[in-house]
């Protein structure tokens, strides 16, 4: 064990879009992804809303996945795997909230198992967990829109009170939001007010409306950390030994990944005994 200097790497986003039927999750998710990756054939949709994702092809030729029921954890894994597979660069999960409270989803299946209910949920969180920790690990950006539960209220507008969706919460199971980056609550007026930020770009901000230009302020986070290229060019650069395991301290992140570069860069610096011209006695 060894403690270290904190130190952030190059990181990939994973972006939760919350709100109400009609607050602009989906629209807001192509615009905040072509603000990542600046081009619309990198974005891939895996639509499980009936095919509405392709109710704004209009903006940009971005691909599409259709997931269709069941809803299962495995079949979001299978369908994230085909993404990443396929050069797209930004995925949006359109929506998350079918895999734990739709057709063939977590909570639909814990209803039919038969049994005792306490034993039969250490059989699902696993599976649940995996479709998580597959979104958190995978080496693409990612936005999640989250279905939010939703009621009317009375609010005044223009002197009469008119009834206003409003959201609750999110469709999904609890704790989700602690796992993202990045969670943006979203009303039916399309503004956005973030709910959790470890970027620090919109927490205590007024609200907004999302558009390609918080994707770019998002992949400007994303890029400001130290990055693999960075640490090659160190190592490339070092003039001894030392140098050499200062760097390979300094990023224990990069100790497994750039491990083949520590390795020939060490040869090249450790002296060689066998080119030695021998002393003559």
């Amino acid at each position: 064990m060894q403690l270290q200097t904190a130190q952030r790497r190059n990181a990939k986003i994973r972006l939760g879009l919350q709100g109400p039927s009609g607050s602009g999750k989906t629209m807001s998710a192509l615009l905040i992804a072509f603000g990542l990756i600046g081009d619309w054939t990198k974005i891939g949709v895996i639509d499980t809303e009936n095919r509405s994702s392709e109710l704004y092809s209009q903006i940009g030729n971005y691909q599409v996945l259709h997931l269709n029921p069941p809803f299962s954890p495995e079949r979001y894994i299978e369908a994230i795997q085909v993404c990443e597979q396929s050069g797209i660069e930004v995925i949006i999960i359109d929506s998350t909230s079918h895999e734990w409270n739709g057709q063939g989803g977590i909570l639909e299946v814990h209803g039919n198992m038969v049994g005792n209910s306490f034993t039969n949920w250490s059989k699902l969180t696993p599976r649940h967990n995996l479709f998580i920790n597959t979104i958190l690990q995978s080496p693409l950006h990612i936005i999640c829109t989250i279905r939010s539960k939703t009621e009317y209220v009375l609010s005044e507008k223009n002197g009469k009170q008119v009834p206003e969706k409003v959201g609750l919460t999110g469709i999904q199971r609890e704790g989700l939001d602690f796992e993202l980056t990045l969670v943006l609550e979203m009303d039916i007026k399309h503004h956005a007010v973030a709910t959790k930020d470890r970027t620090g770009l919109f927490m205590d901000k007024p609200e907004f409306t999302p558009n390609e230009g918080t994707g770019e302020q998002i992949l400007k986070w994303c890029e400001s950390g130290i990055s693999k290229e960075a640490v090659t060019d160190m190592i490339r650069t070092s003039g001894s030994m030392q140098t050499l395991r200062e760097i390979f301290n300094k990023h224990p992140e990069f100790q497994v990944l750039l491990n083949a570069e520590f390795s020939a860069r060490r040869k090249q610096l450790e002296p060689n005994p066998k080119s030695k011209t021998p002393v003559k006695s």
